[in-house]
């Protein structure tokens, strides 16, 4: 019994310095791969390198956007073009109609490369993190134009898309794990966005609630590791600065209260708001105006804005600190300014400039706030205590709706405010709005742009793996067959009860013509012997394809009450080539479930023995 432990100990040690020797044998680029797929460590490591990339993406983006509205409106230094005061000249009224036009040549471009560009919330649902770096050039070019000519969208798009970009470039030159490069292209995402806040909790949550679509201990290193470096990077080369507005009051009773109303009201206009932007497209469509030439007609609509409300252009950045700073006195002038700024995105996004509405619900959340504190305090002096409480509830209900993170607006209200009782109230008014939105509507801005495409992601979580369980996968092609024409004697005669549980009958051409349930078969009375078996075939309409996913499968399992389903080879020819079973398909439904979970709770790193282990 002793020569056991020392036959292990001595396998064991051999096996330790074979393992050594061919690690020193591999490239440096194979040994990290080797490193990053066997040591959490160094996958922080890394995370770090895709923040710091990020952060310089950031950097680089910001720059460019402000750069090109500093030139093109003549802004003074540290002048936010949507804070302009003065008029920006007759010249600024024809620039985002120029910004439409240059828009146009890339669009074209992009058209006739036939391929359709994804953003990181795509890519990690459907093709586990695998995101274009060129396409994310492209994305990023097309906003950087659209904010910089004046078009009312944010540049939180573009951060993300190349934060996500270089996460998932770097984590392919690894040849990362579907898990971890999902992972990656979540870091790299958070990281930029909480590179333009300066709030690495907020970016972190975003990188969890939208691009990874859950939080796990494991996931929990990297992602925070990416988003400090990328605030510490984006801090040290910009001026970055935040909102200063002094102590926040506590919150009673009766302002809590208040604010819960104020939850349903954002959660209405985040409705409106999306809705409103899905129409402007409809409405561009019903007019004919071409899609290539749309950007034009809306920068030529934005010119009125650069005219008589220059605080709608952009993504509001000045804007807001303006609002509040000094927010408006009359709620007639907010309504006005809450249905321009909404009007400004619409147009904007309907219309084919590109970003998204990340700030431009912040502000317009601010705006609903200001307004509902107006309002109510002309009903209930005193509710609401603090006009600056109300601005943050609708900033944070707003945006946790429209963006779908209530968790990442909560740490930026955290973040940028310091008051831990605001937080904690913020996020009963996201979780509110939140739920009201799911409930209610189901969709924030980023998914409903995908319901209008058709798609059905409704969140970041990996359902590209589910998607590939098809039907041609999971079928079994040893089917047995009989001519629909014989006589029901003859196929009893043929298939003894127990023989199998169902046959495939065809037509004379090969064609799919039932199923014949064998205990219905021979349950029939002997004076229907010499029937055709045609006339007591089950199924003669209902079939599954190849190219059917295992969800839409089982709905039809479900429709039909049916244990098991014939597939053919196509509607038109209806060539009977497998048969697939209820039972089945719910399993290996269940087990890809199982295997997308236990990838998003970031299981324990595995260690490779061997270089073949390096390869996915």
């Amino acid at each position: 019994m002793s020569f056991l432990p020392d036959l292990n100990s001595s396998v064991l040690r051999s096996t330790v310095r074979a393992t050594n020797a061919w690690m020193h044998l591999l490239s440096p680029v194979l040994r990290l791969r080797l490193l990053v797929r066997r040591s959490e460590i160094w996958l922080v490591a890394i995370a770090s390198v895709i923040g710091v990339a990020a952060g310089l993406a950031q950097v680089a983006i910001s720059s460019s956007a402000y750069g090109l509205q500093s030139l093109l409106f003549s802004l003074e230094p540290g002048e936010r073009l949507s804070a302009l005061t003065g008029s920006p000249g007759l010249v600024a009224l024809a620039v985002p109609l120029i910004g439409g036009a240059i828009l146009v040549p890339i669009a074209y471009l992009v058209k006739r490369n036939g391929r359709r560009m994804v953003d990181p919330v795509e890519a990690n649902a459907l093709h586990g993190g695998h995101l274009s770096f060129y396409d994310s050039l492209v994305i990023t070019l097309q906003t950087v134009v659209s904010n910089g000519f004046g078009a009312s969208v944010g540049l939180e798009a573009a951060y993300a898309q190349m934060g996500g970009a270089f996460g998932s470039k770097l984590s392919a030159f690894l040849h990362a794990r579907r898990s971890d490069m999902r992972l990656l292209l979540g870091c790299g995402a958070g990281a930029a966005i909480a590179a333009a806040f300066q709030a690495p909790l907020a970016g972190a949550f975003y990188a969890f609630e939208l691009v990874i679509g859950t939080y796990s201990i494991a996931a929990l290193a990297p992602v925070m590791a990416a988003s400090i470096a990328a605030t510490f990077v984006s801090g040290w080369l910009t001026d970055a600065h935040k909102t200063h507005l002094g102590s926040m009051p506590s919150i009673d009773t009766g302002m809590f209260a208040a604010l819960m109303g104020l939850a349903v009201v954002t959660a209405i206009c985040s409705v409106a708001l999306m809705l409103l932007v899905s129409e402007t497209e409809k409405l561009f469509s019903r007019l004919r105006v071409p899609a290539l030439f749309r950007p034009i007609a809306g920068g030529a609509l934005l010119a009125v804005a650069v005219a008589f409300a220059p605080f709608v252009l952009s993504s509001g950045h000045g804007a807001l600190q303006a609002t509040l700073e000094a927010p408006p006195a009359s709620l007639w002038v907010l309504l006005l300014m809450i249905a321009a700024k909404m009007v400004a995105s619409a147009v904007s996004l309907g219309s084919g400039f590109r970003g998204g509405l990340f700030f431009a619900s912040l502000f317009v959340g601010a705006l609903i706030g200001l307004a509902y504190f107006r309002g109510l305090d002309m009903l209930v002096p005193g509710m609401i205590g603090d006009e600056r409480v109300a601005a943050f509830a609708g900033m944070t209900g707003l945006a946790a709706a429209v963006v779908g993170g209530p968790l990442t607006m909560v740490f930026l209200t955290l973040e940028d405010s310091g008051s831990l009782s605001l937080a904690i109230t913020m996020l009963a008014v996201a979780t509110v709005s939140s739920v009201l939105i799911r409930q209610f509507f189901g969709y924030s801005f980023t998914t409903w742009r995908f319901h209008q495409r058709g798609e059905t992601i409704r969140g970041a979580h990996d359902i590209g793996l589910i998607r590939s369980l098809t039907v041609g996968r999971m079928m079994r092609r040893d089917i047995r067959t009989v001519n629909a024409g014989v006589s029901v004697g003859t196929f009893q005669r043929m298939f003894p009860l127990g023989a199998a549980k169902q046959v495939v009958a065809v037509n004379d051409e090969g064609g799919y013509a039932g199923i014949a349930l064998m205990p219905e078969i021979h349950a029939l009375d002997t004076d229907m012997l010499d029937q055709p078996l045609d006339r007591f075939l089950a199924l003669k309409t209902c079939v599954l394809t190849p190219d059917m996913n295992a969800r839409q499968a089982a709905q039809q399992f479900e429709e039909q009450s049916s244990d098991a389903l014939v597939v053919v080879s196509d509607r038109i020819s209806n060539r009977a080539i497998g048969l697939l079973s209820e039972s089945y398909v719910l399993r290996r439904y269940a087990e890809e479930l199982d295997k997308v979970r236990m990838d998003m709770s970031g299981g324990s790193r595995g260690s490779v023995g061997a270089p073949g282990g390096l390869r996915k």
